[in-house]
């Protein structure tokens, strides 16, 4: 098959998506796909389009290229808006349009939070991963709360603020975070008045609506799902401090235990947990959900991913493989459950 895996973007989450991008599309291609990698926000020149499923591009160059642009985005953005070019590329649709499947290898906004779904809808696009819909309800985590709260999904307390509205009786510690962003990009720990005002500054960078929840203190997991049937459940260890970005990301400063040294009975909850989670918010195809655990043996589910991080310290891929599914039959199936839904 032609398959485009878009990659990119404008959101915090670019780089992630670029490294996400890079093994998707080895893997495509060791299935016998022919699959390249495009930026949807820089796209490509007409030159190497007429080219794009019949030449393979050099996918630690392209990526090394791509990151490099990254720094561009905010003034890009700037003049695209004067310009009206608008968010996509040069010849991304066309290549979109031209492809068997588009897999999506975005993470964040603009890329997992329905809009580009929503295009390639009224195009009749296909592409992998849930629909605009299912996507938009699980980017918003104040939408998602109202989603999954009223049916019986746990999840820590929490108000939403919206910038220029002021917050009055928090209690600490409690967590602060934007409503759309992913990563933990935005999100901080608080513990006090001083350190309360710094991060509502820092949530506000990345979005105009913030959550401050309850801190739960407990241990972090994660549930993925495919095809509607749950994976093994994995523990988060973070060597010092929580599961920021930087130990989501940095080779070895997190150990992930999968399947999660927990009693039978939690695993099922946590994987019940999931699927209901995934129901609800009508999210198909695939999805992860992370969890905390109380000392009391408390589950909270705190958000839906509907793109899944693919890199070789992703989650997904590591449940995925504790249940006898390789990464090049993930990606495979991925792309199955797509085009035949």
């Amino acid at each position: 098959m032609k398959i485009v895996v878009l990659a990119g973007g404008t959101s915090t989450e670019r780089d992630i998506s670029l490294v996400t991008s890079h093994y998707v599309c080895e893997s495509l291609r060791r299935n016998g796909h022919d699959a390249n990698v495009l930026d949807v926000f820089y796209g490509i020149d007409d030159n190497k389009a007429a080219s794009f499923f019949t030449e393979k591009n050099d996918l630690d160059e392209l990526e090394k290229e791509l990151k490099a642009k990254s720094h561009e985005i905010e003034t890009e953005i700037k003049n695209r808006k004067t310009t009206r070019q608008g968010f996509f590329g040069p010849n991304v649709l066309k290549l979109c349009k031209e492809a068997d499947v588009v897999f999506m290898g975005l993470h964040g906004a603009n890329g997992e939070d329905g809009k580009i779904q929503g295009t390639f809808e009224l195009l009749d696009i296909k592409y992998t991963g849930t629909d605009s819909l299912s996507s938009a309800i699980s980017m918003d985590k104040d939408l998602t709360k109202k989603v999954l709260v009223p049916n019986g999904i746990p999840m820590p307390k929490g108000i939403v603020l919206h910038k220029g509205e002021e917050a009055r009786d928090i209690q600490f510690p409690c967590v602060v975070k934007p409503a759309n962003g992913g990563s933990s990009v935005g999100v901080s720990i608080v513990n006090s008045k001083d350190e309360f005002t710094k991060a509502l500054d820092y949530a506000f960078e990345s979005d105009d609506t913030v959550l401050i929840e309850e801190y739960v203190k407990g241990r972090e997991f994660s549930a993925g799902v495919l095809d509607g049937k749950p994976l093994p459940v994995i523990e988060i260890v973070p060597l010092k401090g929580w599961y920021d970005y930087e130990n989501k990301y940095a080779d070895g400063a997190t150990k992930h235990v999968c399947p999660a040294n927990i009693p039978d009975d939690i695993t099922k909850q946590m994987q019940h947990w999931a699927v209901e989670c995934l129901k609800v918010a009508g999210v198909t195809i695939y999805g992860r959900v992370d969890m905390l655990l109380d000392e009391n043996n408390n589950i909270y589910c705190l958000e839906i991913n509907t793109l899944p991080g693919m890199t070789p310290t992703s989650l997904l891929p590591h449940e995925a493989s504790e249940a006898g599914i390789s990464f090049d039959e993930l990606t495979q199936k991925v792309i199955d459950l797509s085009i035949n839904r």
